[in-house]
């Protein structure tokens, strides 16, 4: 069964703890955490001193997307933060090797995200390094925005070459922006394992529905 992860970017973030709370109670698998520089994407969000003091609140898998410019140069406040998986821009850092490889030393997933103008073949040097693969179908900095299709081409890409060599590559395949009752089923077919979900979540008037939606469509 697919993995959802409720995004908190479309939250009450007057109330963040008491949010995350309730997706995990609702039954989210992981709790998606969107984080801009206002550099990298023109939006800003928060940062590791904020998700520090929301860990307590949840024992699922915090899950960092990291819109930032160069987080290698932060990837280490993160992780003290305690986050489960890190994921980051290839367009964002020359230095992929150095981030898996602080990532690693410290147990941490290692995720790698692509934006809608960027092909598979970017990330496909380091597709055996990664635990997670995640797809924009948005273009990222904002929510609210409507589904890619074309994201799916890419989905189906990244699930027929972890079938092709499952020996080298191991990773999770997860999708991120426009995803509600049409188009989880769509993201699904293609392959992917992880849906991340923000207004379809919270702005709903019942987080535990919405959630089961997204997972039984």
């Amino acid at each position: 069964m697919v993995l959802v992860a409720p995004s908190i970017l479309a939250s009450d973030f007057s109330h963040l703890a008491d949010e995350i709370t309730a997706a995990d109670e609702a039954g989210a698998d992981w709790i998606h955490l969107d984080v801009m520089d206002g550099h990298f994407v023109p939006n800003l969000t928060f940062g590791a001193p904020i998700i520090k003091n929301l860990r307590p609140h949840s024992k699922k898998v915090f899950d960092a997307h990291l819109m930032i410019n160069k987080p290698e140069k932060l990837i280490q406040d993160f992780i003290e933060a305690g986050i489960d998986s890190i994921t980051i821009h290839v367009e964002s850092t020359e230095n992929i090797d150095e981030i898996y490889n602080i990532l690693r030393k410290n147990q941490v997933d290692f995720g790698l995200c692509i934006n809608p103008e960027t092909s598979v073949d970017a990330i496909i040097p380091y597709l055996d390094l990664a635990n997670l693969v995640l797809v924009m179908s948005v273009k990222p900095g904002f929510g609210g925005q409507k589904f890619m299709h074309s994201s799916l081409d890419k989905i189906r890409k990244l699930n027929e070459l972890r079938e092709h060599d499952s020996k080298k590559y191991s990773y999770k395949i997860q999708v991120d922006g426009g995803i509600n009752e049409e188009t989880a089923p769509l993201v699904k077919d293609a392959g992917v394992d992880v849906i991340v979900a923000g207004s379809f979540v919270f702005k709903s008037n019942d987080y535990q529905k919405a959630i089961k939606i997204l997972k039984d469509q």
